[in-house]
């Protein structure tokens, strides 16, 4: 009786923590969020932000709806986005406790994945690809081969980040497939590749800026601006669209259903849509935003960065993955399951 007694205190202590004001409670991907940018916050605000960093869209999703996280804010990719509001994760957005609201830029603010921007505002965008060490390799590195086939160079030298629907996709378009395909022979392709392939690799991690900076590894499926991140640490560095097909891709913040501090998130969803501060945003992760005006604030070597520019010759094999059916996720779950043992 008396352990009861003490969670129950202990539970209420920690909501009227969770709820304090000045407090707010954001859920983001792992060295993804500007600390300038956060500074300036809680300095124009009075609020104290809180970070709690995940390594994939699946990692997070399972937390929020698992229930008790306390989070206010999370930035699921375009993809999952639906997934969260079908199923009530997300609260609709206020526009009118906005004032930013009209900055969303024209392409970014009626999106299939959110029409309207009813339950959330852009974060950044960017691409899938791989990145390569071409003091190691110095072959063509605009394929997927360089994870699915590695080059006898990059053999045990190669990372593959554990984002399931990002390295299935790179590898469906590899076998010819199409994203969401539930092709059995397409699958089986994918299935058989990726077996082959792992022995080849040297990790599954998501810390891929500092570890290809470093010297750790020669290649990795990785996005676009952590590898440009890498890049300005280690020119040797270089980043490859596959022209089999890539993923694009679009984060966006929600406002959790069962935020705590509501009021203070919309300070910072306004906060995040006034141009300069998105340019910060970008200017640290290094990914375009989906905020107008922001480019005259960006730094100026973003502006013709070969990981930020996509190449004419690779633009069309670049696609924004839809939400997979429930049908086709079990398939590539399985698949990725398998993969991981």
């Amino acid at each position: 009786m008396r352990k009861t007694l003490l969670a129950t205190v202990a539970l209420v202590g920690l909501a009227g923590m969770a709820s304090a004001e000045g407090v707010l409670n954001l859920y983001n991907w792992g060295n993804y969020t500007s600390p300038e940018m956060i500074e300036k916050f809680e300095t124009e605000t009075g609020i104290d932000v809180t970070i709690t960093d995940y390594d994939s869209n699946d990692t997070a999703l399972a937390k929020i709806e698992a229930g008790g996280h306390g989070f206010d804010l999370v930035v699921p990719s375009a993809n999952y986005v639906p997934i969260y509001v079908d199923k009530s994760l997300l609260t609709p957005l206020d526009p009118s406790r906005l004032a930013n609201f009209g900055n969303i830029a024209p392409e970014w603010s009626d999106v299939p994945w959110d029409p309207g921007r009813t339950h959330t505002v852009p974060w950044q965008w960017g691409t899938t690809g791989v990145a390569v060490n071409t003091s190691v390799y110095s072959g063509d590195i605009n394929t997927s081969d360089i994870f699915l086939n590695p080059p006898a160079e990059l053999v045990g030298k190669v990372n593959v980040v554990p984002e399931m629907n990002d390295v299935m996709a790179l590898a469906i378009f590899n076998a010819g497939g199409e994203a969401c395909t539930e092709d059995l022979d397409v699958l089986r392709q994918v299935r058989d590749t990726l077996m082959a392939a792992k022995p080849s690799w040297i990790s599954m991690d998501y810390g891929a800026t500092e570890k290809l900076s470093n010297n750790d590894w020669a290649a990795s499926v990785n996005w676009n601006g952590s590898t440009m991140r890498a890049r300005l640490a280690n020119p040797d560095v270089a980043y490859g669209y596959p022209a089999e097909g890539y993923p694009l891709w679009m984060d966006s913040v929600g406002l959790l259903a069962d935020a705590q501090n509501v009021d203070n998130a919309y300070a910072f969803l306004d906060f995040i849509l006034e141009p300069e501060n998105a340019a910060m945003i970008s200017a640290f992760a290094r990914y375009a935003n989906g905020v107008a005006g922001a480019e005259a604030f960006m730094p100026e070597d973003m502006k013709t960065a070969p990981e930020i520019v996509i190449p004419a010759e690779y633009a069309e094999a670049g696609t924004f993955l839809p939400t997979c059916p429930a049908s086709a996720t079990q398939l590539y779950t399985a698949i990725w399951t398998e993969l991981q043992k």
